[in-house]
């Protein structure tokens, strides 16, 4: 097939573009060039800024593409700007949207594609939410064949997966761990998630791809394997070989106290118990089955980031948040 990938370098998609690829598809990539070299040479890069839709236009010209997944589309102009980009010109549009759109707060805590999309505590899943709303408009009013991918919290080689973390990523997290430190865990830890390791998206992900039975339709993308988070906050501690202190922080306090966006991340998303039924994306990719438990994952994952320099990124900024939280209500212990 001949696919075009908008972004294909990041958390999810990196082992999409590897994958694809390794197939021997026509793959090309449209992005701004800063993260290429991680990936193979025989993929065709298109240099642009598909937010520039004047020189994104240029840049494609008359091409036409049997798949264009759009990775970094974000709020709904964006959706239009690819509709009036590629409607006509693709046989399938697949836009990655969120499952953090679901409501977290459903009737059953099983979340399957049909349960309602909402989410008041987070803006980002909002916007998520009005860009499958316009895309599923345009299939059924103008025919644009658009499918909808909705991944969890999926993670990959180059950054370690966590609940609570300041603006520069999850590394200082893992120094604290190393350090001996205590790290916080929102609530009392036992809520339940899920993680996918990015190689198994791609798995399920790629069936899609020129798939009949995937025009209008969304699908959630996730391993089968739920974990409560002190399990695994006690995984990653246990492949470092250290100790987990643990500080168990409610999730309205964390979103009181910071600038975090942790009432987005963790009251929209995270802080809720949630198991994914992917049957539907079973029955429309037979043979899909996740292989990767979290165990093995976030070990290749820490091997990675230990011995590459750049994925250690410090934050110490949120590092003496973290102390100054701790010691806030330690002291509030004694005086009570």
């Amino acid at each position: 097939m001949k696919i075009l990938i908008i972004g294909g370098t990041g958390t999810i998609s990196t082992a999409i573009s590897r994958r694809l690829a390794d197939s021997g598809h026509e793959l090309y990539l449209l992005n701004r060039g800063n993260a290429n070299n991680i990936l193979p040479s025989d993929i065709r890069f298109i240099k642009a800024d598909i937010n520039n839709e004047k020189a994104a236009s240029e840049s494609l010209g008359d091409m036409k593409f049997d798949v264009v997944c759009d990775f970094i589309g974000f709020v709904k102009p964006q959706l239009e700007r690819d509709f009036r980009l590629f409607a006509g010109k693709t046989k399938q549009f697949v836009y990655i949207s969120s499952a953090s759109a679901y409501n977290k707060q459903p009737s059953d805590y099983v979340i399957t594609e049909g349960t309602s999309l909402a989410n008041p505590f987070w803006e980002y899943s909002r916007n998520k939410i009005q860009c499958e709303e316009y895309l599923m408009k345009q299939y059924r009013d103008e025919g644009f064949p658009v499918t909808i991918a909705r991944p969890s919290h999926t993670y990959n080689e180059r950054s370690v997966p966590l609940g609570v973390h300041g603006r520069k990523g999850s590394w200082q997290v893992v120094k604290r761990m190393l350090e001996g430190k205590p790290v916080i865990i929102h609530g009392d830890g036992t809520s339940l998630w899920t993680m996918t390791d990015s190689r198994d998206f791609a798995d399920g992900f790629i069936g899609l791809l020129g798939n009949p039975h995937a025009i209008g339709e969304a699908f959630q993308i996730t391993s089968d394997e739920t974990l409560t988070w002190n399990q695994i906050y006690q995984t990653i501690a246990r492949c470092l070989g250290v100790e987990l202190k643990p500080y168990y922080v409610s999730s309205e306090f964390l979103s009181a106290v910071s600038d975090y966006d942790f009432r987005g991340s963790l009251m929209g998303d995270k802080a809720n118990s949630v198991v994914f039924d992917n049957s539907k994306l079973k029955r429309a990719v037979p043979g899909f089955r996740p292989k990767i438990r979290f165990e093995e994952g976030i070990r290749n994952t820490l091997n990675y980031v230990l011995c590459h320099k750049e994925c250690q990124t410090e934050d110490e900024e949120f590092d003496k948040w973290c102390d100054k939280v701790i010691s806030a209500l330690e002291n509030a212990k004694k005086e009570i």
